[in-house]
């Protein structure tokens, strides 16, 4: 009878407590992190600090949500993983919201929508490639740009792709060039570029406005190279990763992004460090 009256006793306490509301989190510090090294989304300045589009953007968002940010550099092939084991709250590095991310992490609405395109040195046999000049619209399946794909393909036929490893623009590059071109990956954009700048690959695939803003510190001459790829296929555009159970903050960043698109701080932003505007359609 007295193990009987223990099991329901805990069957009554249990059945408070599922039925009780969780109390919600009161944010008021968060840690974002970002890669301090994709120029002009974000990057670390000559005093340490981090500096950029994005940083500039956590700040208004911070105010806005009325809290404390502490930003912290990190590895970009780890920052999911890290995230979901609690190193910081957030992510915010051009992060691409994909379906495949989306199993993982949660994301913020974009605050950011952007092209990806190849570059060159303007002098080799790579710069002016068909459809330089145009932009093209594809869907995840790659509709919309088939034909654009393969003229490429011809194009690019035995030359030396770099990419920064595991990116939605790496995915890109294996899916259509990998049987006709040798790709090479690096941990950061900064090293691949470094590296079409000396002539040791041929080709850079990146977000336009990062090859653009590498264009900018590069003493060799480089251009866009082939069409400019929009549309879905990389994703719905750039928000901040945020674990799945942390709802409440979501609620915040979605809030907070909404006013920068409202009042005009994300075209002010990147007008300022893209020179074009990147407000998500």
């Amino acid at each position: 009878m007295k193990f009987k009256s223990i099991l329901v006793a805990a069957a009554a306490l249990f059945a408070v407590a599922s039925t009780t509301p969780s109390q919600a989190k009161e944010w008021k510090e968060v840690t974002i992190t970002l890669e301090g090294a994709y120029a002009p989304w974000n990057m670390t300045n000559p005093d340490g600090s981090l500096g950029g589009f994005e940083p500039e953007l956590a700040e208004y968002l911070c105010n806005h949500m009325k809290v404390k940010c502490n930003l912290v550099a990190s590895d970009w092939d780890s920052m999911i993983t890290s995230l979901n084991a609690g190193k910081f709250d957030a992510i915010m590095d051009a992060l691409s919201i994909t379906p495949e991310r989306q199993k993982v992490i949660a994301f913020s609405v974009p605050y950011a929508n952007t092209h990806a395109a190849f570059a060159a040195p303007t002098e080799s046999d790579y710069a002016q490639a068909p459809g330089t000049g145009e932009i093209v619209k594809m869907a995840p399946d790659y509709s919309g740009g088939k034909e654009q794909i393969e003229a490429l393909r011809k194009t690019f036929d035995g030359a030396t792709i770099g990419i920064q490893a595991a990116t939605v623009y790496a995915k890109f590059i294996y899916d259509n060039f990998k049987d006709v071109a040798t790709i090479r990956e690096y941990k950061t954009g900064a090293e691949r570029d470094l590296d079409l700048q000396t002539g040791r690959i041929d080709v850079g695939f990146d977000d336009t406005t990062n090859l653009l803003a590498s264009f900018k510190t590069s003493d060799e001459a480089m251009a866009i190279t082939g069409p400019e790829i929009a549309g879905t296929v990389f994703g719905i555009g750039e928000g901040v990763g945020l674990r799945q159970e942390d709802t409440e903050l979501k609620a915040m960043f979605d809030d907070a992004i909404k006013a920068a698109l409202a009042d005009g701080t994300i075209k002010k932003l990147s007008m300022k460090w893209f020179g074009t505007d990147v407000t998500p359609e």
